[in-house]
C-alpha cells in the first residue's frame, strides 16, 4: 500500500533524527514542516529565514536522500519561510505535472512583512519598512492547547488578562517578564498572547521578536544606515512581545532598554520572557534590568508528576486524533510522565518519537516500546538539569571573580583561566551548543568555546590538581 505524503514525512523525520542525532535534529529540523509533495518535488517551510538558510547551505542532499529512500519519485526540493504561520509559495501541478513553482522561490533575504496576525491567520495591512518584520508565529501555540497545572497556573492568568487587555486597547501590568528553565512555556505562552491580542482587532500592531531576530534587525538597520526606520518601526507597535532575552548581546541590548522605556512611557504593552530574572541578566545595564524588575515578574516552576501527565495525555490525545487505530494506553501514558522530568518539549518529543516508532514499525505502543525508544531521554532524569547561570554562580565564587568580569573582554590570567573552566563545564554538563555557550559568555563566537574546552582538557591531562579541582566544581553543580 503507498503511504501518503504525511507518512512518508513522518518516516523522513525518523531517518533525519537517527542520520544527524538528537540534539542536531531539535536544533535544525524539529520546526521544519512539509507542506506538500507536487510531482517530485517536496515543499518544506520553517519559521525563520535564518533556519531557511542555513538548512539549504548545510542539510538539503542529507534530507533529500532521507525523501529517495523513502520515495525514489522525489527527487528535488523547495524550502519556504513561513510568514504568520502559512508558507508560500504554494505549489501547483502543471499539466505536464512537471511540479515547476508557480512563482519564484521566497527569497532569503528580508522582506516587508504584516507584523500582526489573526486568529484566522489573516494578515493586517502594514506599512512596507525594508529588511523588517516580525518573528514567525507558531499557529499550534495557542491558549487552547496550553496545558495548566500548578507550576504554570499563575502565568497563564496573567498572560490570558494581558491578552484582553491589548484587545480592548488597556494595558494593565507594564512591562510583564516572564521566567523560567528551557522547555517549560514561555514561548507557548507569548505566542498565545500574540494570537489572542490580535483576535479581535486586526489593525492592532503586535510584533512578536526572538532576541536573535531583534538583534539581526538592528545589525542590519545599521548596516544599511536605517537605524532610525527600524527605531520608528518598533515604537510604532502596541504589543511588543520579545522572547529568549537572555540572548540579547552588546548594542541591540542598548537598544531594547531605550525601546523598552519609550513604549512604557507611551503607555504601549510590553512582554518579556528569559530563563533568568531580570536581575541575572547581566548584559542589560542596572536601569533595564531595573525596569523590568519593576514590572510584574512572573516564574514558572519545573512541572509537578500531575502536570507531566496532562501534558503527556494532552500530546497523546492529538496524536491519536490524527492517526486512525493509535492508541497510547494509560500505562504508557505514566510510563512517560514519571521517567521524563526534565521539561516540556522533551515530553512532546517523546511523544513524538513513540507515534514515529508505531507509523514506521506497525509496532503497538506499549511500555516496553516506549522503554526502548525513549532511553537517552531518561539516562539523565535524576540528575539535575545544570544551568549555565549556575556554572557562573559557582566558578566565580569559587575562584573569587566577578561573574561580570569572566563575561567581559578581560584577558589577565586571573579571569582568562576561570573563563575557559566555566566555558568547558558549560559544554560538558549542558545540551547547549557551542554558538549558544558562546552567546552566553558574553556573545563570544563558538571558536573561543571550542579553543576553551581544547585548553582545559590538555591542562586537565597534564595536571592532577586541575581535574581534582574541576571535578569538585562537575560535583557542586550536580548536587
Amino acid at each position: 500500500m503507498a503511504l501518503d505524503a504525511d507518512q512518508i514525512w513522518l518516516r523522513v523525520r525518523a531517518r533525519l533524527r537517527v542520520a544527524v542525532g538528537e540534539d542536531v535534529f531539535t536544533s535544525w529540523f524539529a520546526r521544519l514542516e512539509l507542506e506538500e509533495v507536487v510531482g517530485d518535488l517536496a515543499h518544506l517551510s520553517v519559521p525563520t529565514r535564518f533556519l531557511c538558510s542555513w538548512i539549504q547551505s548545510n542539510y538539503v542532499e542529507k534530507i533529500l536522500e532521507a525523501f529517495r529512500t523513502e520515495d525514489e519519485t522525489i527527487g528535488r526540493l523547495h524550502l519556504t519561510v513561513r510568514i504568520n504561520g502559512q508558507a508560500r509559495p504554494r505549489l501547483v501541478s502543471s499539466n505536464d505535472t512537471s511540479g515547476e513553482l508557480e512563482a519564484p522561490a521566497a527569497p532569503l533575504e528580508p522582506r516587508p512583512m504584516p507584523a500582526l496576525v489573526s486568529s484566522q491567520g489573516q494578515s493586517a495591512p502594514a506599512t512596507p519598512i525594508d529588511a523588517l518584520s516580525g518573528s514567525s508565529l507558531d499557529r499550534k501555540l495557542t491558549f487552547d492547547t496550553f496545558v495548566v497545572g500548578g507550576a504554570n497556573e499563575m502565568a497563564l492568568g496573567v498572560a490570558k488578562q494581558v491578552a484582553s487587555a491589548a484587545a480592548n486597547n488597556v494595558v494593565t501590568f507594564n512591562p510583564v517578564y516572564i521566567h523560567s528553565s528551557v522547555g517549560l512555556g514561555k514561548t507557548h505562552l507569548l505566542n498565545a498572547i500574540a494570537w489572542a491580542a490580535g483576535a479581535s482587532d486586526t489593525s492592532r500592531n503586535i510584533v512578536y521578536l526572538t532576541a536573535d531576530h531583534f538583534m539581526y534587525h538592528f545589525i542590519t538597520a545599521v548596516k544599511h544606515q536605517s537605524a532610525l526606520a527600524f527605531k520608528e518601526w518598533l515604537r510604532r507597535v502596541d504589543l511588543l512581545l520579545i522572547d529568549d532575552m537572555q540572548f540579547l548581546q552588546g548594542k541591540s541590548a542598548t537598544e531594547f532598554g531605550h525601546t523598552l522605556s519609550t513604549l512604557i512611557s507611551g503607555t504601549k504593552q510590553v512582554v518579556v520572557a528569559g530563563d533568568a530574572p531580570p536581575r541575572d541578566l547581566e548584559m542589560l545595564d542596572d536601569r533595564v534590568r531595573s525596569r523590568l524588575s519593576g514590572g510584574l515578574v512572573i516564574p514558572i516552576a519545573p512541572f509537578d508528576p500531575e502536570l507531566r501527565r496532562a501534558i503527556v495525555q494532552k500530546r497523546a490525545d492529538q496524536a491519536t486524533s490524527r492517526f486512525t487505530g493509535m492508541n497510547f494506553p494509560p500505562a504508557v501514558i505514566d510510563y512517560v510522565a514519571r521517567s521524563i522530568v526534565s521539561h516540556g518539549r522533551d515530553l512532546d518529543g517523546a511523544v513524538n518519537r513513540l507515534v514515529a516508532a508505531n507509523q514506521l514499525t506497525g509496532e503497538p505502543i506499549t511500555v516496553p516500546l516506549a522503554e526502548k525508544t525513549l532511553q537517552d531521554l531518561m539516562r539523565n532524569r535524576d540528575t539535575p538539569r545544570v544551568r549555565i547561570e549556575d556554572i557562573l554562580k559557582i566558578v566565580a565564587r569559587h575562584y573569587k571573580v566577578p561573574r561580570n568580569e569572566i563575561l567581559s573582554s578581560r584577558r589577565s590570567r586571573d579571569v582568562v583561566r576561570p573563563r575557559q573552566i566555566a566555558m568547558y563545564l558549560a559544554k560538558a554538563l549542558t545540551s547547549r551548543s557551542l554558538p549558544e555557550i558562546g552567546r552566553k559568555f558574553g556573545g563570544r563566537d563558538h571558536t573561543t568555546v571550542l579553543h576553551s574546552v581544547r585548553k582545559v582538557e590538555q591542562l586537565m591531562s597534564q595536571d592532577g590538581d586541575l581535574t581534582q579541582e574541576i571535578e569538585l566544581l562537575r560535583r557542586m553543580l550536580e548536587e
